[in-house]
């Protein structure tokens, strides 16, 4: 049955890709599709003490998790497949840090922002964990969660500490620590 829901999946991604606006990074091989974004939730005082207000420009960042799946599919151990997907992410992240230097609105933009039930290591990343408040938010992007947790092999609802976050990094902690 996952091979099947993989497959629609897979069919159905493009269709997704088109209408959340996403982008793919210069480098294919990344493993985040992003999006510029104005930021909607409460004023956040990040580690570096960078702020970022409501309306601040944020590249969004979505993992590619069709991408991800096609790679981790054969791995069985899931602190193998934790590790694979941190050095992805890790080795991914150069690539916003060139494209924010790169783009024409760079100035403006102040840092990164995603949303994950995937939060352990990620402070060693440079990012900065937030739980959702908002039930009906949180509720939705947990149920969106979902199916992804059952084609990574997970059963969503075995780990009460897994709440949806927002992952934020400040535009200066992105260039100074993947430059």
């Amino acid at each position: 049955m996952k091979g099947q829901i993989f497959t629609i999946w897979s069919l159905l991604d493009p269709l997704y890709f088109r209408c959340t606006r996403l982008t793919y990074l210069a480098n294919r091989d990344n493993i985040f599709r992003i999006r510029l974004t104005r930021y909607k939730g409460k004023k956040r005082i990040l580690n570096d003490g960078t702020t970022i207000d409501k309306d601040d420009l944020l590249v969004k960042i979505h993992l590619h998790n069709v991408k991800l799946l096609a790679e981790l599919k054969d791995v069985k151990s899931e602190i193998k497949k934790a590790m694979i997907t941190y050095q992805k992410v890790k080795t991914s992240l150069p690539g916003i840090t060139q494209y924010i230097t790169n783009h024409q609105e760079g100035e403006k933009i102040k840092g990164i922002v995603g949303i994950t039930l995937l939060t352990k290591g990620t402070q060693h990343l440079g990012f900065n964990s937030f739980p959702i408040k908002n039930p009906f938010y949180k509720l939705f992007k947990y149920l969106s969660f979902v199916p992804i947790a059952i084609l990574f092999g997970t059963n969503p609802f075995a780990r009460k500490q897994d709440v949806p976050s927002y992952l934020l990094m400040s535009k200066e902690t992105l260039q100074k620590m993947y430059h």
